[in-house]
């Protein structure tokens, strides 16, 4: 493999092989293409809503008062300018690996494989907060039901006033074990459950608009321009299927037509809903009565009906939604760590698939049970603002990658082309640096330290493991 140069660090993938490796010429013992456009929509859909609104909503209004929706208005435009880059780069490079595979083949290896580390950061901590936000709603389903509720002991993380998040462990092995039966069984399942968790919301959006009154909207920006920015940097995570559906890169149909369409698609349908949601609840109850409020929505019906029954619909709605996106978002990981160990910088182990299932099955093993950790002992709120910068780093790459590769290959095939290329992707950029500025000091911190691991990771194993090194 000879002598590491500090010249490797840039070292690019060429674009050809990485359709060849996995995109257009699979392997016999590789994924298979099974993703039609209607599943890879609601992947993105079923990535995305559900944990914004179900769970973090109780947390981002009270940063920001009922300007929260302009907090989902700026997190909308920011995955908006986003979307439009990841779509022409999926279009362009329909692999797997989704930020990382564009930033191997735009910025270089050592670039990529951070990317990939805020990738990982990004979808196992995400998947993680989703999961701690599934014991509110099953208790408020319990309180419906029985007119119990499970101990906090076993129901919230150390830190939140509890020991151990029981329900968040076995949400994280129900999605192991379907999972672990295939890709397509998977998407069809999230199909079901999307269009279902849809309903759901519509049914919270009229009930709730019921019981609108414009003076709940007073003052509307109490925590000032500062509020607004500071919740929608914390809710931003919830944006994380935009690069869910890029992930799914070498398992979809007709990639150079199906990747863009789910992408746009997808994100017009969770910003559509989301601003509505949010207007619908922030009218419907003091914004100050959502701080420390768990399972928000399901408490907004029932005080607006007196009906128990309203509030189990909901909560049935959310069960389903955060299962769903947990489902998807720990999909999207085991697909980022199958690209990066195909190249060489992680372990042999992560891309090893099953013949039968065609899926990683030790991969998804290994995220479940990162993840099953994470989600029995963290608190959501550490977790919410953690996985905002893995994701929007990311999502900075993405945007600069399209600038590069227009440059550097003007000529390559594309399925999709940004419009206003390079203004859109730099204000891509620049929307996403605005948010990063505004997430808390803890979180700098902590991300700092994972990127430091990555480092150390890099060094000792990949860069000399890389199979660009081996040419």
């Amino acid at each position: 493999m000879g002598q590491f140069r500090a010249a490797d660090l840039f070292r690019r993938k060429p674009v050809g092989r990485l359709v060849a490796d996995g995109g257009e010429h699979l392997p016999e013992e590789g994924l298979t293409r099974s993703i039609g456009l209607f599943q890879l929509t609601m992947l993105g859909v079923g990535a995305t809503i559900g944990t914004g609104i179900f769970v973090a909503l109780t947390t981002a209004v009270p940063a920001a008062g009922p300007a929260v929706i302009l907090s989902f208005v700026i997190a909308g435009i920011t995955a908006a300018l986003t979307a439009l880059c990841y779509a022409e780069l999926a279009s362009t490079i329909p692999v797997s690996g989704s930020s990382y595979s564009y930033a191997y083949a735009t910025l270089g290896e050592f670039t990529a494989f951070v990317v990939g580390a805020c990738l990982l950061l990004e979808y196992a901590v995400s998947a993680s907060a989703i999961a701690v936000g599934w014991g509110q709603y099953l208790n408020e389903m319990f309180v419906d039901l029985f007119g119990w509720r499970m101990p906090d002991a076993l129901a919230k993380a150390p830190g939140a006033g509890g020991v151990f998040n029981l329900p968040a462990v076995v949400l994280v092995g129900a999605c192991l074990v379907l999972l672990l039966r295939g890709v397509k069984e998977s998407t069809t399942v999230n199909a079901v459950l999307v269009v279902l968790k849809l309903l759901v919301l519509l049914f919270f959006v009229v009930i709730a608009f019921s019981g609108f009154h414009a003076h709940n909207l007073q003052p509307f920006m109490p925590m000032g321009v500062a509020g607004v920015g500071t919740a929608a940097a914390s809710i931003f995570f919830s944006y994380i299927g935009i690069d869910a559906v890029s992930t799914a890169g070498e398992e979809v149909k007709d990639p150079r037509r199906n990747l863009p369409l789910g992408i746009i698609l997808s994100l017009l349908i969770v910003t559509g809903v989301y601003i509505l949601v949010a207007l619908a609840a922030v009218g419907a109850q003091p914004w100050t009565a959502f701080a420390g409020q768990e399972a928000g929505l399901a408490v907004i019906l029932r005080n607006l009906t007196g009906q128990a029954w309203t509030s189990l619909v909901l909560c049935v709605g959310a069960i389903v939604s955060i299962f769903s996106i947990t489902l998807v978002v720990m999909y999207g990981q085991t697909r980022i760590l199958y690209a990066m160990s195909r190249d060489g910088l992680l372990p042999k182990v992560f891309q090893r698939v099953n013949a039968r299932t065609q899926s990683p099955d030790l991969n998804t093993w290994i995220v479940a049970a990162f993840i099953a950790v994470l989600a029995a002992f963290v608190p959501l709120d550490t977790l919410v603002n953690l996985t905002s910068m893995g994701t929007l780093i990311a999502f900075a790459i993405v945007s600069l990658g399209v600038v590069i590769l227009r440059r550097t290959q003007p000529d390559l095939p594309r399925g999709y082309r940004v419009p206003l290329s390079p203004a859109v992707p730099l204000l891509s950029v620049a929307f996403c640096a605005y948010l990063i500025v505004k997430l808390p000091l803890d979180t700098w911190l902590l991300f700092a330290g994972w990127v430091a691991a990555a480092c150390l990771v890099y060094f000792g194993y990949s860069a000399r493991n890389s199979k660009l090194a081996r040419i």
